[in-house]
C-alpha cells in the first residue's frame, strides 16, 4: 500500500514580533513550485526543499521522514503538518514534527502542536511548531538558532502494535518570513533606563536615640555559670591533683631509719 505525503514550504507566514498579543499566519503554498516526489529517512539522506516547494512521497505508519531547508539570519520559520488516517486503527497514537539545525540540536518550539496525541477514533490530527528567529551570530556555547541547514523530522512515537505500517497521509508546510538580520533577541524599551534620583524624607531636627538598659550586676556576676566547662575543667584539675598525691604516696619507699 502506498501513502500519500505531501510536504511543501511557504514564504508567506507573518514574523514573530516582539509583542505577545502578535501571532503568525498560517503558512500557504508558493504557486507553481515544482514538486519533490521523496523523502528521507535520515539526516544524511534527507531530501532538500525550498520555500513554497510542495513534497509528495508514499510512506507507513512508523516511518521516519526527513526534509532539509536553508534559513537565512532574521527569518521566523512555522512548520504545519496534518495526517490523515485513511484507515481504521485499533488505539489512539501520538505524533511529532522536530526541527534540528545543521549540528543536529533539537529546536524549541515557541508555539503549535508539536506532539499531538489522536484518538482511535480519529481521522486525522494537526500539529506546528514555530521556531525562533534566526540570530546573525551567537556564542559557541548558546544553543540560539543560527543561520544553516535545518532538519524537519515527521514520526509516530507511540501507537499501538497492530497499527505498525498502515498507510498515511500527511500534509504539511514550511513558512518562512524575513524580517531581517537583526536578533530577535532585541526590542525597544518601553522608558530610558536611569538612575533611582528621588530623593528621601529631609529631616528637620536630630532624632532622639532611644536609650539603652544597663545590665544588672551582683557579686557574683563573674562567676561561671554551673555546669559550664571552667567548672568542670576546675574539677578535673583538682581531682587530678589529688590522685597524683595519693598515688605518690601509695608508691614512694619508706625510708630506713
Amino acid at each position: 500500500m502506498r501513502t500519500l505525503i505531501r510536504a511543501a514550504a511557504a514564504t508567506t507566514a507573518v514574523g514573530l514580533a516582539l509583542t505577545p498579543a502578535a501571532a503568525l499566519a498560517a503558512p500557504s503554498p508558493s504557486p507553481g513550485a515544482t514538486t519533490v516526489t521523496k523523502a528521507g529517512t535520515s539526516f544524511l539522506t534527507a531530501t532538500t526543499v525550498t520555500a513554497g516547494q510542495p513534497v509528495q512521497v508514499g510512506a507507513s505508519t512508523g516511518d521516519h521522514l526527513y526534509w532539509s531547508f536553508r534559513a537565512d539570519a532574521g527569518q521566523v520559520h512555522e512548520v504545519t503538518a496534518t495526517v490523515t488516517f485513511p484507515k481504521s486503527r485499533s488505539g489512539a497514537s501520538t505524533w511529532t514534527v522536530d526541527v534540528f539545525d545543521g549540528l543536529r540540536r533539537r529546536q524549541a518550539c515557541t508555539a503549535g502542536a508539536q506532539t499531538p496525541t489522536a484518538g482511535a477514533s480519529a481521522t486525522s490530527v494537526a500539529l506546528g511548531c514555530t521556531l525562533r528567529r534566526l540570530r546573525p551570530w551567537a556564542e559557541p556555547w548558546s544553543g540560539d538558532p543560527l543561520p544553516g541547514t535545518y532538519y524537519i523530522r515527521l514520526s509516530v512515537t507511540d501507537l499501538p502494535e497492530p497499527d505498525l505500517g498502515l498507510p498515511i497521509e500527511v500534509e504539511m508546510l514550511v513558512g518562512a518570513t524575513d524580517e531581517g538580520g537583526a536578533s530577535g533577541d532585541d526590542g525597544e524599551l518601553a522608558a530610558p533606563l536611569v538612575p533611582n534620583t528621588r530623593a528621601g524624607t529631609v529631616l528637620s531636627t536630630e532624632p532622639t536615640p532611644e536609650p539603652v538598659a544597663e545590665e544588672e550586676t551582683d557579686l557574683t556576676g563573674w562567676l561561671p555559670e554551673a555546669g559550664s566547662r571552667w567548672v568542670w575543667t576546675t574539677v578535673g584539675g583538682v581531682l587530678a591533683a589529688v590522685a597524683g598525691v595519693v598515688g605518690f604516696g601509695l608508691t614512694r619507699r619508706p625510708r630506713r631509719p
